[in-house]
């Protein structure tokens, strides 16, 4: 059997007591790292701590592993439990739902054990869980590439009032484009997008294209390291939002659509205070 394990967001300790039973009876158990990352990271200090909590010696699947490869972790739970970890939820990537039906069409059974992630947990930044409308995420851009097909979903969404979750980039043991051409991969360094950086983007959009979906006056909310002892909600317009200092990874973005008055007494908890001067202006 296959076990798709929902980590939630923290560390270690945010393992459900099914999840962790799970894993404890696999032979055999993957860590998924490229979508999402515990706050501890995947250093060797950081798996060991995993590795001693569930009693159990884990492999990391980067994303080549199980884009390309999964059917050998597959094959291996035709005949044995095989647990598969995910940081957050299972369902919370598309590459998970992909799992699920080749493992289904290759006669493996599947077992999920749910947990928290962004889509949910979001909530305690005060605004309300049914008030969102489609989530965008936003990928680094370079040179010659600067996709901006998040612009209508933010633009549909704000027509409709409704608040926008930005999941930012993740490139984790991504080949450079020189190495891919050349036939044998180099890989770039971790990085990881910023809530400073999202914004930056957004705002390069929307001077190209020109239809006010939002703008640096519009409300945001960043957060950082969501679920951990130490995550950072701030919020301010984005133009505010700029100079903020969000700390390590990971981080989302809320673009704000209309707000009912106990989410705004929410967001006045997180709200970045305005200097005398400014209140003068």
């Amino acid at each position: 059997m296959l076990y798709i394990v929902g980590l939630g967001l923290g560390d270690e300790r945010d393992i459900t007591v099914r999840g962790l039973d799970a894993v404890r009876r696999c032979a055999k158990v993957y860590m998924e790292a490229y979508t999402s990352l515990l706050s501890l990271g995947l250093d060797p200090s950081a798996l060991s701590n995993l590795e001693k909590m569930y009693g159990k010696e884990i492999t990391v699947a980067d994303r080549e592993m199980v884009e390309e490869r999964a059917d050998q972790m597959l094959r291996e739970a035709a005949d044995a439990d095989v647990a598969f970890l995910v940081v957050g939820d299972p369902f919370g990537a598309t590459t998970h739902t992909d799992l699920v039906v080749r493992a289904k069409n290759m006669g493996v059974e599947v077992k999920v054990i749910h947990n928290a992630s962004v889509m949910n947990a979001v909530g305690v930044c005060g605004l309300q869980l049914y008030r969102y409308g489609e989530t965008i995420s936003i990928p680094f851009f370079t040179e010659t590439w600067r996709p901006d097909s998040f612009y209508e979903k933010i633009q549909n969404n704000r027509r409709l009032g409704l608040h926008t979750l930005c999941l930012l980039d993740i490139r984790v043991k991504e080949p450079t484009l020189e190495s891919l051409c050349r036939g044998k991969k180099v890989y770039e360094p971790p990085r990881f997008m910023s809530v400073n950086t999202a914004i930056s983007q957004l705002l390069e959009v929307e001077e190209l294209r020109g239809g006010s979906a939002y703008g640096a006056d519009s409300l945001c909310i960043g957060v950082a390291r969501l679920g951990s002892d130490d995550q950072k909600i701030v919020a301010g317009p984005m133009k505010k939002l700029l100079d903020v200092d969000f700390g390590p990874p990971l981080h989302c973005l809320i673009i704000v659509g209309e707000t009912h008055p106990v989410e705004e007494e929410m967001i006045e908890f997180y709200m970045i205070k305005s200097s005398a001067a400014e209140d003068e202006q």
